[in-house]
């Protein structure tokens, strides 16, 4: 497909629509609220293909474009947060196909797409997440293989994950990825986090004590760690960007609904100005969002150089219109948008973190600073 192709696109995004309403939705609210990863959601995608979507049809995938990802992510994020940050984690693993041996490739892409393996990234550690290049996590090479030691902190499907693909120092100013398992010697796990929102989405603590794994677990080459992080991180961004961009359209449409139903002073509530001053709003934030969110995508599959300051306006514009569409219908809903019962109560929580992680908001506009500045 191309970004030409509109009726593939739409038809793709009415199918994955159709599924999350009818086998994500349901159980949204249960595992916010039991804390737990959304089994039930991650094993129905099987039914559409949805674990493979990115990845090669050799590996039984289906060779998907960016911009199904992106679309994927955003229907899922409508309807629930959690059950689409933890299926896009396993995407991220296209990085094991880019710069992974096909032994690799054989060992770990299969599972991703029959649903028998879950994946999590190990880069953030207690000391800080923005700078990448400050992690104190080491790998050095022994005759047995290769020993890890450190803690990665706050890592989505963290003790949940079967594989993770852990970044760490192998030299003074240099980098390296590696392979790690969940049985692996010397690998274990915090206690869960205890958080605001995507509580459905399993985040811990991993540990690594003298791990140690064999020598054919080091992803692509020694040294070039940095290099592999900063192009999956430009392309993870738009896939967080859809991420927020689908909490605020999710929460838009509760809105609409309630209001349209909500009645005061003898007519629904949609009818008075103001609330439709603020629907107004939130629908430009929406729409905004996505229409830079989009041409980031477009120019990231036509090998743009422009994409990578694209992606950090996009997601900066993605996650503070999910902040701020997410607030504005808890308001509309009244005392009811403080209670659990109604899906924007959840949807705020879960929309926080997107301002935060995969590059702080605040991190995203240095970059983008400089990137005006060296054009200007």
């Amino acid at each position: 497909m191309t970004m030409l192709d509109h009726d593939t696109y739409n038809e793709f995004r009415a199918s994955i629509r159709r599924f999350a309403e009818d086998k994500v939705a349901p159980f949204a609210a249960l595992v916010d609220e039991e804390a737990r990863a959304p089994v039930e959601s991650v094993k129905a995608q099987l039914e559409v293909g949805l674990p493979g979507l990115p990845f090669p049809e050799r590996f039984g995938g289906s060779d998907g474009d960016l911009f199904t990802q992106i679309i994927a992510s955003e229907e899922l994020s409508r309807v629930c947060a959690s059950t689409s940050i933890c299926t896009s984690t396993n995407w991220l693993m296209m990085a094991i196909v880019q710069y992974g041996s096909e032994e690799m490739q054989q060992d770990l892409i299969p599972g991703i797409v029959n649903g028998t393996l879950q994946t999590a990234w190990g880069l953030t550690e207690p000391r800080g997440g923005s700078d990448l290049m400050g992690i104190t996590s080491s790998a050095r090479r022994s005759a047995d293989g290769w020993i890890l030691n450190g803690t990665k902190r706050f890592i989505t499907n963290g003790g949940w994950a079967d594989r993770y693909l852990i970044f760490a120092r192998t030299a003074d100013k240099e980098f390296s990825l590696f392979m790690v398992h969940k049985n692996d010697p010397g690998l274990s796990f915090g206690a869960q986090e205890r958080k605001m929102g995507l509580r459905g989405s399993p985040t811990c603590d991993v540990i690594m004590e003298e791990c140690l794994i064999p020598h054919a677990r080091l992803v692509g080459s020694e040294g070039k760690g940095a290099s592999y992080i900063t192009d999956a991180l430009h392309k993870s961004r738009l896939t967080i960007g859809a991420h927020a961009l689908g909490i605020a359209q999710g929460a838009l449409d509760e809105a609409l609904r309630y209001t349209t139903e909500r009645e005061q002073f003898g007519q629904p509530v949609a009818r008075f100005q103001m609330v439709r001053g603020m629907v107004a709003d939130m629908s430009v934030k929406i729409e905004t969002a996505r229409a830079v969110l989009y041409r980031a995508v477009d120019f990231y599959m036509r090998g743009d150089p422009a994409a990578k300051h694209l992606a950090s306006v996009a997601k900066i514009a993605c996650s503070d219109a999910a902040m701020f569409v997410t607030t504005e219908a808890v308001q509309l809903h009244g005392g009811y948008g403080y209670l659990k019962e109604y899906p924007v109560e959840r949807m705020m929580r879960d929309a926080k973190v997107t301002q935060i992680w995969e590059g702080t908001n605040q991190i995203q506009k240095l970059m983008i600073a400089k990137e005006v500045y060296a054009k200007a």
